[in-house]
């Protein structure tokens, strides 16, 4: 008989988790505090128009696939995923428009039009970022890191050099790339993890091939199917996932956590617990009576948040012809922007500027003649007892200038439906520290570019799962973190089918 295992969090982690413990024959209950499971990929909808609040872009769908197959499912069974191209357009203060697009021809013949010189490198340029990403399939995809003595257990020595160790993201651009326009926008793969290419190490020039190389992809009805695909494979593997259900804190006896009591005061008992609130977060609120916690949070600060954002959702009774499904409008100094956003901890002047409508590939997602703008603009993340509120309304309207003034004509007079969020509910509602949307900010000089282990160093039988933990934010990565950490679990404790306790 499998163990007992109790899941804090209905978040993509936290769900993931719960298949993979499940699948590997435990019996486990999903305990979620809001009305609704998915973490910060969650829906909203007014009018006819229907938003993905948090992820809007799906990359390596693999380890989706990964994690189905693991439970004995097709993934195509589940949910419908469809390749976007062009994958994103961009735009510059100058009226320069580029399509980035997996179709190499095509690329490097917009790449031509504004820099020969660059497009003559491209696929030299690219073949790195291949390298890089192959050289993480060999461990960060593959297994739970703590840090640089597990990455260097799993290479040999030719393979870290080759990792570019000493540069930053942004160095390792530079070398390839020479026009400053196609510089930022390469550059800016980094928000995929909401880090700063002038502080994130050189390996993560492996988000250009997960993008280019491997296709971008959205789910047929909305990114809130991947949950949906999700919970319903739960209720066929007998999870139970309860909502509404806040749990106040983890019990434990000396070393060892013996389940949870809710906010309700009920408690239940678990041989495992998997928290899918952050860690930090976790040992202020859930381990907050530990005698150690104290000391383990300051251990855990050199993992900074990663930015937070200020997400408007407009509804528009009009159709905005030159956007595709993905629109990136660039601000005009990246160095100042990400020096603002991540040095100086206030919000960009001039903000790099995300609109995806889904229902450009979509019509299911806003009224016929009307589109579902998701604007997302990355903001700091909260300091400790910071609110955003008070530049809700300022911002707001810096980011419409700025539509208005790139292209968007109008924008004002055509919303007909509005709903914002600001890093406090981010905050509020998925408990992410400091509103992170990323988990924590990979920093080659603050923490090696590693992401908190997945094990808890208090409790021996408390594991975290999740954007702020190994290998990091987004989609894939969350999904793969819990899919690594079932993975230790079962080496720790064994399977199901096994006595080692």
């Amino acid at each position: 008989m499998g163990k007992s295992a109790v899941v804090i969090g209905g978040g993509l982690g936290g769900l993931a988790a719960a298949i993979r413990l499940a699948a590997d024959g435990n019996r486990v209950t999903v305990l979620e505090k809001n009305e609704r499971a998915g973490g910060k990929l969650n829906i909203r909808s007014g009018m006819g128009y229907t938003f993905d609040t948090g992820p809007s872009i799906l990359t390596m769908p693999w380890v989706l696939e990964q994690l189905f197959e693991s439970a004995g499912r097709k993934l195509e069974d589940y949910m419908t995923l469809r390749r976007i191209e062009p994958q994103w357009r961009t735009f510059f203060e100058d009226g320069t428009t580029i399509d980035v697009t997996g179709d190499l021809p095509l690329m490097l013949e917009q790449l031509n039009r504004v820099s020969p010189e660059d497009a003559s490198r491209f696929l030299e340029y690219l073949h790195y970022c291949q390298q890089m990403y192959e050289l993480c399939t060999k461990s960060f995809y593959s297994k739970s890191l703590t840090g640089l003595q597990d990455l260097r257990s799993q290479h040999k020595l030719k393979e870290l050099l080759a990792m570019d160790p000493m540069r930053t993201m942004h160095q390792s651009t530079a070398r390839f790339i020479q026009d400053s326009k196609l510089r930022q926008l390469f550059d800016f793969f980094i928000m995929y993890i909401g880090s700063s290419p002038y502080a994130a190490p050189a390996v993560l020039s492996q988000l250009i091939h997960v993008q280019l190389g491997l296709g971008i992809y959205y789910v047929e009805g909305g990114m809130y199917n991947i949950a949906r695909g999700m919970l319903r494979l739960l209720d066929e593997l007998g999870v139970e996932v309860r909502t509404h259900a806040p749990v106040a804190r983890i019990n434990y006896r000396g070393r060892l956590a013996t389940g949870v009591t809710l906010e309700d005061g009920s408690e239940i008992a678990a041989d495992l617990i998997i928290s899918n609130l952050e860690a930090i977060p976790a040992h202020h609120t859930l381990l907050g009576s530990h005698p150690r916690a104290e000391k383990e949070t300051k251990k855990l600060e050199k993992y900074t948040p990663a930015v937070s954002g200020l997400v408007l959702l407009l509804g528009v009774d009009k159709v905005y012809d030159q956007l595709q499904h993905h629109n990136f409008l660039f601000s005009q100094d990246p160095e100042k922007e990400f020096r603002q956003i991540f040095v100086d901890g206030v919000p960009a002047d001039d903000p790099t500027v995300y609109i995806g409508i889904s229902s450009k590939n979509d019509p299911t997602q806003a009224p016929p003649g009307k589109e579902n703008l998701f604007v997302l603009t990355h903001v700091p993340p909260l300091r400790e007892g910071q609110s955003w509120e008070s530049n809700k309304v300022a911002y707001r309207e810096l980011v419409l200038n700025k539509l208005e003034r790139m292209g968007l004509t109008d924008l004002r007079q055509h919303i007909e439906f509005e709903y914002s969020f600001i890093p406090d509910d981010l905050q509020q509602l998925y408990g992410a520290n400091g509103g992170s949307i990323y988990g924590v900010a990979t920093d080659r000089k603050l923490n090696g570019g590693f992401k908190i282990p997945s094990q808890s160093d208090l409790l021996h039988n408390l594991y975290f799962v999740g954007g702020s933990t190994h290998p990091g934010g987004g989609v894939p990565m969350v999904t793969l973190s819990a899919q690594l950490t079932a993975d230790l679990i079962k080496q720790q404790h064994g399977s199901a089918n096994s006595n080692i306790s």
